[in-house]
């Protein structure tokens, strides 16, 4: 009985999910023109509620992307999300607070939000994406920034052009075939589920702790995203979302890259209490990186850069300035 009750909850959160990706896909998709219009009348200070989404046209595809900071010079952060997300779904604190010290640019893969093209399956496939893109903007040498999904997206490109990548930041993030990666999915429809049920939103389960500590944090987390109402980002589509879900599946059974070819320095990142890419992983990770720095955040979940923006947002420009 409970097994079929947890298989209807999933089955009502992924119809619902779909049905809403499907009207969000039918509305008009930001432009390059739009935000040339956008930033006439936007105000002197440009910050990530209100910086241009721009858009370059990279391997047959146009990346939707935005940049910050670019005044600062020296080597620019390419930030790689998560799983589902779109620009939009960055934390403003983390991208402002990054920019306030460095040139930051974020990018929508290919076949997700605003850019062209069909979603890739794969990390290998993601990571040549992401290869694509940085080398379209014409950028030598970055340092990368990925979360969950995108921390996995990361390694792909240290391994497949390590005189690329400078330093990376990996946060809620683990190895190929890191343990609970595969089944990623499963976590992610029944915390859907637990939304659908209870009103709220499926990242308040998936990113945050249930205490009250974590509570608030998913909520302030939430109510950040929501901060930019203008120019915003065209949601992920249904068929690149379950594109998204089978290169975790295939990530999860992948055998373990060796990583002790990558020298680079590294800052490992993530709460104790993951749920969607256990912790465990974290730890893995860090010890199969020989230059590596380890920070776990304590009662903090997947979102734990998130719930301590603050601290993250220090220790990433600590890093990335030694």
């Amino acid at each position: 009985m409970k097994h079929l009750l947890k298989s209807a909850m999933l089955g009502i959160a992924l119809s619902t999910t779909l049905q809403t990706a499907t009207l969000q896909a039918a509305e008009p998709v930001a432009t390059l023109a739009t935000s040339t219009r956008l930033t006439a009348g936007q105000p002197s200070e440009v910050t990530w509620k209100n910086v241009p989404t721009q858009t370059i046209s990279a391997g047959g595809v146009n990346i939707a992307y935005r940049e910050l900071g670019k005044h600062h010079g020296g080597t620019p952060v390419v930030l790689l999300t998560h799983l589902a997300a779109v620009l939009d779904n960055w934390d403003p604190r983390i991208i402002d607070g990054l920019a306030a010290k460095h040139h930051v640019i974020a990018f929508d893969n290919r076949g997700i939000g605003a850019s062209s093209g069909s979603p890739s399956s794969s990390m290998e496939a993601m990571a040549d994406d992401a290869i694509t893109f940085i080398r379209a903007k014409g950028l030598q040498k970055v340092d990368l920034l990925g979360f969950s999904l995108g921390g996995m997206v990361a390694q792909e490109v240290v391994l497949k052009q390590p005189q690329l990548v400078r330093k990376m930041v990996l946060a809620g993030t683990g190895p190929a075939g890191g343990e609970g990666i595969s089944t990623v999915a499963g976590v992610t429809f029944y915390d859907m589920a637990r939304g659908f049920f209870t009103g709220q939103d499926a990242k308040q389960f998936l990113f945050f702790t249930r205490t009250p500590q974590g509570i608030e944090a998913g909520k302030a987390f939430l109510a950040r995203l929501k901060e930019r109402t203008e120019d915003r980002d065209a949601e992920i589509s249904v068929s690149a979302f379950l594109a998204q879900l089978e290169a975790l599946r295939m990530w999860g059974k992948k055998a373990p890259a060796d990583l002790s070819v990558v020298t680079q320095p590294v800052l490992v990142v993530n709460g104790d209490h993951d749920r969607m890419v256990p912790t465990v992983n974290t730890h893995d990770l860090a010890r199969r990186l020989p230059n590596s720095q380890l920070v776990v955040y304590p009662d903090a979940g997947h979102g734990g850069a998130f719930q301590f923006h603050a601290d993250f947002v220090r220790s990433t420009l600590e890093f990335l300035a030694r």
